[in-house]
């Protein structure tokens, strides 16, 4: 079964944009977007929610890492 796709909220936009990390978002997987998305705007208090927003924003700067889970890109001409 698949998930309907998430509809990025203005302020996870704004913030990728602020902190120069547009691009690493759009590079990783299209599920890993998804899923922060979901877990972004389930936060029930604002606090959460922007907890959650900077817990991504971590990931993609240190370019590895997936809602707390281990998770490398995987590199260029590498095959399973």
């Amino acid at each position: 079964m698949t998930r309907p796709r998430e509809i990025m909220p203005q302020d996870v936009a704004d913030a990728l944009q602020r902190e120069g990390l547009r691009a690493a978002y759009d590079a990783r997987p299209p599920y890993q977007r998804n899923d922060w998305l979901i877990w972004i705007k389930g936060a029930k208090r604002p606090e959460t929610r922007e907890k959650r927003l900077n817990a991504m924003l971590a990931e993609l700067r240190a370019g590895h890492g997936y809602m707390g889970m281990a998770w490398q890109p995987r590199r260029e001409g590498k095959s399973d």
